[in-house]
């Protein structure tokens, strides 16, 4: 592939990086222009969207620095070249989470209806991001014979040379615009505040669940071969998002009885 889009002497456009970038900018951009249709306003949304963007980015470095240890004590430097590839999004989207609930809270925001706005738009940027991993060759997938499988043969890819791998990067992207078609489809006819975010929850949980084991990089294992980082991480998104749906409901049945 090419990790490198273009190069003028010292300057260096890594595809990751645009791409990433890009993802971020479509889904902000997305979410401002959907605000004031549900009640809400676009500056506002602006602004959150920015706070969530830095600390997504700094939390999703983070959990890949931790979990990739090993690597960056030989190199410490390499921490803050997030532009090369090296991003968890579960690190992303809790230190993002945390971050959404303070600025919330600060601004007297409602809490289910803005996340459910901001689901679709997180699932968008996600597809368009994990392109920059299929360019960067970070999170590559195992070896595999099928027709589809991808070969990478830049020597500045992450991804091992010159052998056919599962295109799990694409794997990853379709399963972000499945969600997001699936999440604006369901934004028209959601029955309370909230189903959109968690529902979000529950489908990109078992995604990815189920993604990680046609993946062959190195991303650490919490059980041994059995569970990775991302996997999980998932399965207490899932959990969460299951209980969080069935205790929004049931709130709402309350107050509105059938």
């Amino acid at each position: 592939m090419y990790p490198i889009l273009l190069e003028f002497g010292f300057l260096k456009i890594f595809t990751y990086g645009l791409l990433v970038a890009t993802g971020f900018l479509v889904a902000i951009l997305f979410a401002s222009s959907r605000a004031k249709e549900e009640g809400l306003d676009p500056q506002k949304i602006l602004d959150l969207c920015f706070y969530v963007m830095v600390s997504a980015l700094v939390g999703a470095r983070l959990l890949y620095v931790i979990v990739e240890y090993r690597y960056f004590l030989n190199d410490p430097l390499e921490v803050f070249k997030f532009w090369k590839g090296g991003l968890v999004f579960y690190g992303g989207l809790i230190l993002g989470v945390l971050t959404s609930l303070w600025y919330l809270q600060r601004h007297q925001m409602p809490l289910w209806k803005t996340a459910d706005l901001l689901a679709p738009s997180i699932a968008l940027g996600q597809s368009i991001g994990r392109w920059g991993c299929l360019f960067a060759g970070c999170c590559y997938g195992k070896k595999t014979d099928a027709t589809w499988g991808v070969t990478f043969t830049d020597s500045r890819s992450l991804a091992p040379l010159e052998v056919s791998l599962h295109p799990a990067q694409i794997y990853l992207s379709l399963n972000a615009l499945f969600i997001f078609i699936f999440l604006m489809w369901l934004s028209k006819r959601k029955l309370f505040d909230g189903q959109i975010l968690w529902s979000y929850g529950i489908l990109y949980s078992i995604g990815r669940f189920l993604i990680e084991y046609f993946r062959g990089d190195d991303r650490g294992f919490p059980i041994e071969q059995v569970f990775s980082t991302s996997q999980f991480v998932g399965v207490f998104i899932f959990i969460l998002s299951v209980f969080m749906l069935l205790m929004l409901y049931r709130k709402k049945s309350r107050i509105y009885p059938s």
